[in-house]
């Protein structure tokens, strides 16, 4: 079975090579959220920003929440399959355990390039028998690849929700970014939708302190940007109300926190 594809099935891996001395996003975003697969390297990254931008400890938690309405939302509007990139770690509650469990035939597409990540890729659970759960390695700034690879599982005749939580951070140049997302919507079809998350410079002044001090600490470095600058990627696209808020304020439920101050 080729790599860049899973269906719960045993296979090889190539092993990657981890410094675990080094801050990882995948593994510090893993912590900040309750996993446990991470270094004390990592560990020490997320208390430090948390340290400095208290507010990180809380979006951490709310992206879960967000993550679940948003994907419970699309299920709801008739999304059957999803092509979520910039995967990070698997962690509780997942895209395809939330669509699966909901819609048992939904396909999910995975895609990351971190070396952490795809340590872990066995680590997913297995998907509904009638549902299907892939991955790709692949780099966010080749969409071409991504969507020729992810054809072999989505039907891009068919809507499709696009899923980039905390990617387009990491993508430093605007004009990257804003390519990314209009290459994937324009590969799928009227009825598709998009579901993203970026950390916003304007939310909290602290948050550029805490960004200053990530990129400090990893190699990967992060790209904040202000609420105006996070719209404009998303030009041309009609929002889903209440449109561009912040995590907690996304359709919440009853028993979602619905502040994050």
């Amino acid at each position: 079975m080729p790599d860049d594809v899973w269906t719960g099935a045993p296979y090889s891996l190539p092993v990657p090579k981890i410094d675990a001395t080094v801050a990882n996003i995948a593994r510090a975003w893993n912590y900040l959220v309750g996993g446990k697969d991470n270094f004390e390297a990592d560990r020490e990254a997320a208390r430090q920003l948390i340290k400095v931008a208290p507010i990180i400890g809380i979006a951490a938690r709310l992206s879960r929440a967000y993550l679940r309405r948003a994907v419970t939302y699309l299920v709801g509007e008739g999304i059957g399959q999803f092509l979520d990139i910039g995967t990070g770690l698997p962690t509780a509650g997942n895209t395809h355990e939330i669509a699966q469990s909901l819609a048992p035939a939904s396909r999910v597409v995975y895609v990351d390039n971190d070396p952490v990540v795809i340590s872990h890729v066995r680590a997913l659970v297995a998907p509904f028998p009638e549902g299907i759960t892939s991955y790709i390695d692949a780099d966010s700034r080749d969409p071409a690849s991504i969507l020729a690879e992810a054809g072999k599982t989505l039907d891009f005749a068919e809507p499709v929700g696009v899923m980039l939580f905390d990617l387009l951070n990491f993508i430093e140049d605007d004009e990257v970014a804003a390519s990314i997302v209009c290459a994937l919507m324009g590969a799928v079809p009227s009825g598709s939708y998009l579901a993203i998350m970026h950390p916003a410079s304007d939310l909290d002044p602290a948050l550029l302190e805490a960004e200053r001090r990530w990129n400090q600490l990893a190699a990967q470095r992060v790209r904040l940007r202000s609420g105006e600058q996070v719209a404009a990627f998303l030009t041309g696209l009609d929002l889903v109300e209440p449109g561009l808020v912040s995590i907690a304020q996304w359709r919440p439920g009853p028993d979602d926190e619905v502040s994050a101050e």
